[in-house]
């Protein structure tokens, strides 16, 4: 294990948070919230500090980074970057339990939108956090989107040439490579057309009739399918022509960024050819259609244009995981909720910024069950399969099939220890993990889009911290990080 190397990198990590605390810093300046500027820039301060000081202790020539030290970098950043990232909610006294905090920054950073704020009334309390605070809030989900490391990777040169490992780790997918020969060209290009698509959302909704300030954190919790919102209602407070907008670019950021890679070199035909695509627009149409059909015969809105549009809305928020909402869908019949926990499990396409289990992984395992049951008719037939029209390695399959097994032990684990605190019944908990592990923020029950995570314990706090982050880093990078053999020197 190069230790050096991966406090180094944690270090680099911590010097970029505090750049970025500037943002929300500039946020306060502009509308004279003096506390909260002072509260941010101390932070912003203190990252500058143990990320100086990690950064040059841990200095060394080997800047060598095996599979090891990229699982290790990534799981460590990401708890390092939530620790200090909680710090302006505790200095500003919105959330003065840290525990609560740190619950609060890792959903952001993991774009989950799981939030401890209580909401009340028309407008919820999250409504009466300061401007500063909102936008560091809502912005974790854009930085947290792509990948914290990514963007580091896009702006710092790091003098490794074995930095993919650690984009492995970050990234979300069974299949992670590079779009170009240069890793740092491929980080950039990646945030290029991340940022590309931002500007865009945040145009369309001032087109809209969206407020500036508001049409900034609502896109940064699209683009990093994140889900914090300032009104009680969520995006229910704003106009049709909002929803709809929002609704697109959710299901738009949910796509695989290497499409719109092939779009730009107009590389058209694989582009449009792409299978996960398809299927993730074709269970996004299936979805649409029979949650509008349920929702219409049993409890239709004041026009089938509205039931429509929330049924687009809530299916393209909860398969990619974004977890806005524009009505309360606890309300739905129970077939509508059902479609929804599925869509929680599937999540959006892979070399997105969703979460869940990804279109990709799914159409892996299915195709290895298919072969499976092909041989047991015919026990000698050799079963090639193919992704995107490429041969996939065996490897790459029995990954897939582990991550599989290993995500539901891990959800059952947490399942299970919620399940200590009564407070609680089984819908809530069991939708509480799924939302936390799957990074999509509100659940069913107590946790559904009118309710919040304040309630439980600190242990649960603390769990689904650790499935929020599961979820994200996909299980391995924080599974390793944990087992003693990982820190050893071979």
């Amino acid at each position: 294990m190069n230790y050096r190397m991966v406090f180094s990198m944690i270090g680099r990590l911590l010097l970029l948070e505090a750049v970025l605390l500037l943002l929300p810093a500039a946020c306060s300046l502009i509308y004279q919230e003096q506390q909260d500027l002072m509260t941010l820039l101390m932070t912003a301060g203190i990252a500058l500090v143990i990320g100086g000081g990690l950064t040059l202790l841990c200095r060394t020539k080997n800047k060598t980074i095996y599979a090891k030290e990229g699982f290790v970098i990534a799981a460590l950043s990401w708890i390092f970057l939530s620790a200090v990232g909680a710090l302006p909610f505790v200095f500003s006294g919105v959330i003065p339990n840290f525990v609560d905090a740190f619950f609060e920054t890792v959903s952001g950073f993991t774009t989950t939108g799981a939030s401890i704020l209580t909401v009340l009334g028309t407008r919820g309390e999250v409504l009466a956090l300061s401007h500063g605070i909102l936008f560091w809030r809502s912005f974790t989900h854009w930085v947290g989107g792509m990948g914290v490391l990514v963007l580091m990777m896009a702006l710092v040169p790091t003098g490794s040439g074995r930095t993919i490992h650690v984009m492995r780790a970050e990234a979300p997918g069974p299949i992670v490579g590079k779009l170009v020969p240069r890793l740092r060209d491929t980080a950039k290009i990646l945030y290029l057309i991340y940022l590309g698509l931002t500007v865009i959302q945040v145009i369309c909704l001032l087109v809209a009739g969206m407020p500036l300030f508001d049409s900034l954190v609502h896109t940064f919790g699209t683009a990093g399918t994140g889900g914090f919102g300032i009104y009680s209602t969520s995006i229910g407070e704003y106009n049709a022509a909002c929803q709809w907008i929002i609704t697109v670019f959710m299901w738009l950021f949910g796509v695989n960024f290497n499409v719109y890679y092939l779009l730009l070199i107009r590389a058209f035909r694989p582009a449009l050819s792409n299978r996960e695509l398809w299927l993730y627009g074709g269970i996004t149409l299936a979805s649409v259609a029979a949650i509008t059909a349920n929702v219409w015969a049993q409890m239709p809105y004041t026009t089938f244009e509205e039931t429509v549009r929330h049924s687009a809305f809530q299916v393209s928020s909860i398969m990619t995981t974004t977890g806005y909402a524009t009505t309360d869908f606890n309300l739905w019949p129970m077939f509508s909720k059902c479609v929804l926990v599925l869509l929680m499990f599937i999540g959006a396409c892979a070399g997105s910024t969703g979460g869940g289990l990804k279109v990709s992984r799914v159409m892996l395992v299915g195709k290895a069950v298919a072969r499976e049951l092909k041989r047991l008719v015919h026990p000698r037939s050799v079963g090639v399969i193919r992704l995107e029209g490429k041969r996939v390695e065996e490897s790459v399959v029995q990954s897939a099939s582990a991550y599989i097994v290993l995500y539901f032990l891990l959800f059952g684990g947490a399942f299970l220890l919620l399940c200590l605190e009564p407070a609680f019944d089984l819908e809530s908990n069991f939708t509480a993990v799924a939302a936390c592990i799957n990074n999509i923020g509100p659940g069913l029950g107590a946790v559904g889009p009118t309710g919040s995570y304040a309630d439980y314990g600190a242990l649960s706090k603390v769990v689904l911290s650790f499935a929020m982050l599961l979820g994200r880093l996909e299980i391995y990078p924080l599974v390793l990080t944990l087992l003693p053999g990982t820190w050893t020197k071979k």
